[in-house]
C-alpha cells in the first residue's frame, strides 16, 4: 500500500445520479490532503471521467496519471468519442502499466488489484453489488484501504 496513490474504479455505463463536479471536488481535497499519484483503469464511463479530471491538475499540482491498461486492445470496442477520449489520456500519461497482449479472463482482475494494492484510498461509482467495480471495492476493503464512493 502507497500512502500517497488513489485508485479509481467505477462503471462503464454513468447513470443520471453521477456528479462530476463531486468527483471533482473529491480529487481536489485528495490532492489537497498529499495523494499525488493516481491510478486509473481506462475503461469507458467512470475510469476515463476519473483520468480527465486528473489531467486538469498535472500542471498546476504535479500529480502523476498512471494507466493501468489490462490488455492492449482495450478500446477496440469503444464508440468513436470514447476511443479519442482514451487516446487524448494516454498521451498525458505518466505511466502505462499493461497487464496482457490479449484479453484473457483474469486481465481485469491483475489491473485491479495492481491498483488497489499499490494505492491507500480508492475512489469509485459503484451502484450494483456484482461486476468488476464491486469486486474491486471489495477487494480494497480487505487490504484495509479508505474507500470514497462517488
Amino acid at each position: 500500500m502507497k500512502e500517497n496513490c488513489c485508485a479509481f474504479t467505477g462503471h462503464r455505463q454513468l447513470g443520471y445520479d453521477f456528479d462530476r463536479n463531486l468527483l471533482t471536488r473529491v480529487v481536489e481535497g485528495l490532492i489537497k490532503r498529499g495523494i499525488d499519484t493516481f491510478y486509473c483503469g481506462m475503461a469507458k464511463g467512470f475510469d476515463l471521467a476519473a483520468a480527465e479530471i486528473v489531467l486538469g491538475y498535472k500542471a498546476s499540482c504535479g500529480v502523476k496519471l498512471i494507466a493501468c491498461i489490462p490488455y492492449e486492445g482495450q478500446a477496440e470496442y469503444f464508440s468513436f468519442s470514447d476511443k479519442e477520449r482514451y487516446e487524448n489520456i494516454l498521451n498525458y500519461c505518466d505511466e502505462k502499466v499493461i497487464f496482457s497482449k490479449n484479453y484473457n479472463r483474469w486481465c481485469m482482475h491483475a489491473r485491479d488489484r495492481y491498483m488497489a494494492e499499490n494505492s491507500s484510498v480508492v475512489v469509485c461509482y459503484l451502484r450494483k453489488k456484482s461486476g468488476g467495480t464491486f469486486y474491486t471495492v471489495e477487494y480494497a476493503k480487505s487490504l484495509g484501504l479508505k474507500i470514497i464512493e462517488i
